[in-house]
């Protein structure tokens, strides 16, 4: 898991992450932390409460950016500023002609959210899927 996106207004950040991931929190501390599974591989999203963060944490984005795998990157880009994000970094290919795109946005409570398409994924995801 990577570091939990903190959120000063907590409820309406889990609110948010339940509507863009389309799943509710399958665990919850209440007012403080909660966690999603997402994925082909359930991996873990934090979210905690921005009264709990580290002394010394900053309010603006930081930090390395996880990225999540989506089948349609322009539709879900579209989707994420639809529902209140900023553009972080465009749309961009990554390795000419290799397939592997980003983008990623700042979420309302400014956490960076990265998105991708990569077809190495998408070839693990299959062979795994194989075995």
């Amino acid at each position: 898991m990577s570091s939990p996106h903190r959120a000063s207004d907590f409820e309406a950040a889990k609110r948010w992450y339940a509507d863009v991931l389309g799943v509710e929190p399958y665990y919850e501390i209440p007012d403080a932390y909660a966690e999603f599974r997402i994925g082909d591989y359930q991996h873990e999203l934090g979210l905690i409460n921005s009264r709990y963060a580290p002394e010394g944490a900053t309010g603006r984005p930081a930090g390395s950016i996880m990225y999540w795998h989506v089948d349609d990157l322009q539709a879900t880009f579209d989707r994420l500023l639809s529902l209140g994000a900023e553009e972080y970094q465009p749309i961009t290919e990554r390795g000419e002609g290799k397939g592997f795109v980003t983008a990623s946005v700042v979420d309302p409570f400014g956490n960076i959210l990265g998105i991708m398409r990569n077809p190495h994924y998408l070839e693990v995801l299959t062979a795994n899927r194989r075995v």
